[in-house]
């Protein structure tokens, strides 16, 4: 099994539009430093699979390696935005799965298109996709919202992604399912504390030293949080590191 981060952005996105901090300038000048909406890829066994599709290159993406399937974590924009042209296209449908949601995105379920939308998958209700074994778990944010625990024969990976803390039944159930790798929101730095929707760093490294996977990435990260850590020190434990686009995990066969 192997993940790849496409996006680890928040709906504003690096650089923000009319913003002209450390971080924004630095990321104009320099691509590696762009982050775009939080989403990733996972393959196995010769299938790749998308989580969120808020990246509106998706369609030319998706040209090059047709998904054999989309999880959706929630409906807001920046998750399913790349959708929309998506499912103009042509040839077999594509399954997309992702939570109940009666609003949805309604322009989306009314004309779909290439789109096979299954929007009924129940927290802690395993779904089968190829090897993986794919268990919902309920998030804290101001839609339905899921994150993905993913397993193949030989890892666990946990994408909790958007959510501001855990639910007790998600992370009680994460405790006995021991992930080795948590990827996780955050957001906001450390000096923002009135969080909402969405984990500051604080938060975040405090849930990670509770379930205390092998590693942990930080995702969902704001150019808020690349201009504090431009200008101010930040101490991740060792196995916590902060993710970036492009960036490819690689999980024992």
């Amino acid at each position: 099994m192997k993940f790849r981060f496409t996006g680890t952005g928040d709906s504003v996105q690096v650089p923000c539009f009319g913003c002209h901090c450390l971080a924004c300038e630095r990321a104009r000048l320099m691509s590696r430093y762009r982050r775009g909406p939080c989403s990733a890829k996972i393959y196995s066994s010769g299938e790749s699979y998308l989580l969120d599709a808020g990246r509106m290159d998706l369609a030319d993406s998706c040209e090059r390696e047709r998904p054999a399937g989309v999880l959706l974590t929630h409906y807001h924009a920046d998750h399913v935005q790349g959708l929309l042209h998506l499912r103009w296209g042509v040839g077999e449908s594509i399954p997309i799965y992702g939570p109940r949601d009666a609003e949805g995105c309604a322009d989306l379920f009314k004309h779909p298109g290439i789109l096979d939308f299954r929007p009924g998958l129940e927290p802690f209700r395993p779904l089968v996709l190829g090897d993986m074994n794919v268990i919902p778990v309920p998030l804290n944010h101001s839609r339905p919202t899921l994150g993905y625990c993913i397993a193949d024969s030989m890892s666990r990976l946990a994408y909790l992604t958007d959510t501001v803390g855990l639910p007790g039944s998600t992370e009680h159930f994460l405790r006995q399912w021991q992930p080795d790798i948590v990827i996780l929101d955050a957001t906001h730095p450390a000096s923002h504390t009135m969080p909402r929707n969405h984990n500051n760093i604080t938060m975040a490294l405090d849930i990670l030293e509770r379930l205390n996977p092998s590693q942990g990435w930080l995702t969902h990260l704001s150019h808020d949080v690349d201009a504090e850590v431009l200008t101010t020190y930040l101490s991740l434990p060792a196995n916590v590191s902060l993710a970036w686009d492009g960036l490819e995990i690689e999980l024992p066969d």
